[in-house]
């Protein structure tokens, strides 16, 4: 079992001593990834339902900033050595493709070969059309062949592609990834279409749960990760090569909680279980939201998690 988690970049925490500090802590606490989320402008209002808070509202005042993620990651990619540095996710339908080829290939080869590329179709209106796009309604079929022209450009000597969203005559494209046969790509999502996409595009799937109305619960995901092999066969594919992973909040509690408990909320012997529940679903890589208000408090969090909690799963898979 693997673990990361996410590196705040928005509001009072995104700041360079934070993101420094918890680099630095992902080194020294031996965690396997370090995550950065991506909004590029905050509309002042929107209609646009957030998908991960029961009201659909979306706890970002416009007016905070929000840095922008490949650039966080690519100075992440300078002050640690160890984490696969990941995106969690990037909305590709924001950004031409061909450029966000060369971004991650470029970090690739800073970083050592240490990329995961999670992407998302996106789901504010307001966002889409201040970037002066029109692909809000098409964005699942634009991310569709986004991801295969960034294959196609990582992995073929002179890369063409002619689609409906995008098309290019043969290009020279280097520098090519240091991994091979490029960074994996994982789809961000726990929707049937996001899970679709998974299955017949994706190198692994990225969803985030445990935050109403988007659930994932160990029997939710069960049926899921069930769904999601079944349209992987269908579609030629090896559904073990997909890698499972799940992003989650996490709370340290002194006492088991009295009747209903949310998983990763509780005492240490609780979390443990709930982790090798995941794990028993075919999970390889758990993505934790540590509780903090502050840069002190995530990273007596990050702490503690390596301390009483890493060592049970370090040499299992």
């Amino acid at each position: 079992m693997r673990f990361g988690f996410p590196i705040p970049t928005r509001g009072s925490l995104g700041t360079l001593d934070t993101i420094r500090r918890l680099g630095r802590a992902a080194d020294e606490y031996q965690y396997d990834s370090i995550w950065i989320t991506d909004h590029i402008v905050i509309p002042k209002t929107t209609q646009s339902k957030y998908p991960y808070s029961p009201d659909g509202s979306f706890d970002l005042e416009a007016a905070q900033h929000y840095l922008d993620a490949p650039t966080v990651l690519s100075y992440l990619a300078g002050v640690t050595d160890r984490p696969a540095l990941g995106s969690s996710v990037l909305i590709l339908p924001y950004r031409n493709p061909v450029l966000v080829a060369k971004m991650i290939a470029t970090l690739d080869v800073l970083s050592r070969g240490r990329v995961i590329l999670g992407v998302g179709v996106g789901w504010m209106r307001e966002e889409f059309q201040a970037l002066n796009l029109t692909t809000f309604g098409d964005r699942g079929a634009a991310t569709d062949e986004y991801i295969e022209v960034l294959r196609a450009l990582w992995t073929k000597e002179w890369p063409s592609y002619k689609g409906r969203f995008y098309s290019m005559d043969e290009v020279r494209f280097f520098p090519k990834p240091v991994q091979k046969p490029h960074p994996p790509i994982w789809i961000g999502g726990h929707t049937k279409a996001a899970i679709r996409r998974a299955a017949r595009l994706g190198d692994g799937w990225h969803p985030i749960g445990l935050r109403p109305p988007a659930g994932l619960t160990p029997e939710e995901y069960a049926k899921a990760a069930a769904d999601l092999r079944s349209q992987a066969r269908e579609a030629g594919r090896d559904p073990k090569a997909i890698t499972l992973s799940f992003r989650a909040p996490i709370k340290f509690t002194e006492g088991a909680a009295p009747g209903a408990r949310a998983p990763f909320i509780g005492p240490r012997d609780q979390i443990l279980e709930d982790i090798r529940a995941y794990q028993r679903l075919g999970v390889s890589h758990l993505i934790f939201d540590f509780a903090g208000s502050s840069v002190d408090a995530i990273v007596e969090q990050l702490h503690r998690f390596a301390e009483e909690v890493r060592p049970e799963f370090r040499g299992r898979p």
